[in-house]
């Protein structure tokens, strides 16, 4: 066996490990339109910028380019950390509010996209790397063409009734999942593990749209996690970290207390006339770590600035201000934030 033969063995087959103690700390770092422009020197700046190395990097993978993000989990392997891919079965031109595509979740349980499964879990048991993968996050909102809203929705399936009632939006979420996750599986990837990606409140907010509708069961999801936005528009109502976070971590644990908890994607604008950026960030650092979310490993913030059709920015970088990153560099380098992640040879 070649010397470089003998080191792709070495690093096939990898996962990464849930931390006893502490969660593991990473950044989405405004990767464009596409979500997908990754590079070293961005992850670099980020770190130096922060005082911390990320342990997770995340980007976006859209079935409409039909790829494998293989350059951009390369980059972040080569960083030492681990990516998180967000996979949505998404078509051009990634407008939210357009509905179903020609990625639809039936589409998906009917194998219509079987050969690019099929390509995707190859490449990524090629990759050898552990990944996390976020399977079409989001889907008890109302925003994405996956959403359980535009798949019968409530409607009861038949045959079920109170107290085990089942609703045909989520079950047809669960199958194509369940379909996507098997036929990764099937190619060997064992260096991936999988999260159930929820909106931290479900819109609309009625029981057949419940984070527990949607979960696959034990053997499909490694880790259940959420999305959590302070105020992002100027719009907006300013809420505090702890109304976010505390309810839709219960929901999960209460879903299954033997999984990990992340934070796929956590942030908040910066709006001065609503309220405080750095103490919502210190907040939220502060709450994370309190010993009575013991399932609670991984957060990942969203940095990024966008501008609105009004004109006016969101800016939800963690440098939006001198204090806002004070905040931050100060709550992230705690050691309970693990910026380093702990990988070892997967079963």
């Amino acid at each position: 066996m070649s010397a470089s033969a003998n080191r792709e063995s070495k690093i096939e087959n990898r996962k990464l490990v849930i931390p006893a103690h502490g969660a593991y700390t990473g950044a989405y770092i405004d990767w464009g339109e596409k979500e997908d422009g990754v590079t070293l020197e961005a992850i670099e700046r980020f770190d130096k910028m922060v005082g911390k190395h990320q342990a997770i990097v995340a980007s976006s993978s859209y079935w409409g380019e039909q790829t494998f993000p293989e350059a951009n989990v390369r980059v972040i392997a080569a960083h030492h950390s681990v990516p998180l891919i967000f996979w949505s079965p998404w078509d051009k031109p990634y407008v939210e509010g357009l509905g179903p595509d020609k990625y639809s979740i039936t589409s998906i349980i009917e194998g219509k996209h079987d050969a690019y499964l099929d390509m995707w879990g190859d490449k990524a048991r090629e990759f050898g790397h552990p990944m996390i993968v976020s399977f079409a996050n989001e889907m008890n909102g109302s925003w994405f063409p996956w959403s359980g809203l535009h798949y019968g929705g409530d409607k009861l399936v038949e045959g079920t009734k109170p107290p085990d009632e089942r609703y045909v939006g989520p079950e047809t979420f669960k199958k194509a999942y369940r379909h996507v996750v098997d036929r990764v599986r099937a190619r060997g990837a064992k260096n991936v593990q999988w999260v159930l990606h929820l909106m931290n409140y479900s819109l609309p907010q009625e029981h057949w749209n419940l984070a527990a509708q949607y979960y696959p069961g034990p053997d499909y999801c490694d880790w259940l996690g959420f999305s959590l936005y302070g105020a992002q528009f100027a719009d907006d109502t300013w809420s505090r970290f702890s109304g976010l976070f505390d309810w839709p971590y219960e929901e999960l644990r209460r879903i299954d207390a033997t999984k990990p908890v992340m934070v796929c994607e956590w942030g908040v604008g910066e709006f001065p006339g609503m309220g405080s950026k750095p103490e919502w960030i210190r907040d939220g650092f502060r709450q994370m770590r309190e010993a009575r979310y013991p399932n609670f490993k991984a957060c990942v913030y969203w940095h990024e600035r966008w501008q609105n059709e009004d004109g006016r920015y969101s800016n939800l970088r963690v440098n939006s201000t001198p204090e806002s990153l004070e905040a931050y560099r100060a709550g992230v380098t705690d050691p309970f934030y693990l910026g380093e992640p702990i990988i070892e040879p997967a079963k």
